[in-house]
């Protein structure tokens, strides 16, 4: 993979994750993604993992590596968000505590993380 294609695929991960986490978003899954295996939250990961498959067939991945890097990112971005939304629903937390934003950029940080770690697999 070459280091301009490594950009592009980063690039498709950025453009990905604001359509899965804004733009495809709705009231009912941000009200129960912090509810374990609520269709909710399963509804937002499958969205993810619909974004994700056209970056890694665009990236040539394929077999066992597909499946693993869709897999590990739909279980891992899945879990951060639970995490994250049921400590502020437990907490009573809302947009005028800073505690939420502190959470809300974790997680945005933990979701961006991932991605270099999937792009650096794929360039491996």
């Amino acid at each position: 993979m070459t280091d301009f294609a490594l950009l592009l695929l980063l690039a498709g991960f950025q453009v990905k994750h604001v359509l899965g986490d804004y733009v495809f978003q709705n009231a009912y899954i941000l009200e129960h993604r912090r509810i374990w295996g609520h269709p909710g939250g399963l509804l937002h990961v499958a969205i993810h993992a619909a974004l994700t498959l056209p970056l890694l067939v665009a990236a040539g991945v394929q077999g066992a590596l597909f499946l693993a890097i869709l897999l590990g990112e739909a279980v891992f971005h899945y879990h951060v968000d639970w995490v994250k939304d049921g400590w502020i629903y437990r907490e009573g937390w809302t947009t005028q505590d800073k505690q939420y934003w502190w959470l809300t950029g974790a997680d945005q940080m933990l979701h961006q993380l991932s991605y270099l770690v999937i792009a650096g697999v794929i360039a491996a």
